[in-house]
């Protein structure tokens, strides 16, 4: 896999509601689509999507008031952690805009979070998610 997946349906790209969660949830399922926002004077802010990551941040650094690439991922099942190492398992699909470097975090396989809700998980659950338990 290149460093960042292009994203899963190409043809839907800059298609997607500009509303979506904001960051969280540990694992990730697909990338939708690289969105690089805008700060237009005297307008609301927009952005601008792309299919793959090398084409948002080649944009970004040409464009003035434009931020740094995000990719909107869908997550169809995640974590949430209201409290610290209190964790919840959510069966929801939803969208969210991840900054760069969550996409470091493993994509869910159908085990993860099984195992990381599982009664004998270790006792840093965030290890499993690393690769690590």
């Amino acid at each position: 896999m290149a460093r960042y997946p292009t994203a899963v349906d190409p043809k839907r790209v800059g298609k997607y509601p500009a509303l979506a969660g904001a960051g969280g949830g540990y694992v990730w399922d697909c990338v939708l689509e690289y969105r690089v926002w805008c700060q237009a004077t005297g307008e609301s802010d927009h952005f601008y999507a792309f299919a793959t990551y090398p084409k948002a941040l080649a944009f970004s650094k040409r464009t003035k008031g434009a931020d740094e690439p995000l990719a909107l991922i869908l997550q169809t099942e995640y974590i949430s952690e209201p409290t610290a190492r209190k964790y919840v398992h959510i069966k929801k699909p939803r969208n969210t805009e991840w900054p760069l470097e969550f996409l470091s975090r493993p994509r869910r396989k159908p085990n993860t979070l099984p195992d990381f809700f599982a009664p004998d998980a270790p006792a840093n659950r965030v290890d499993i998610l690393r690769g690590l338990a």
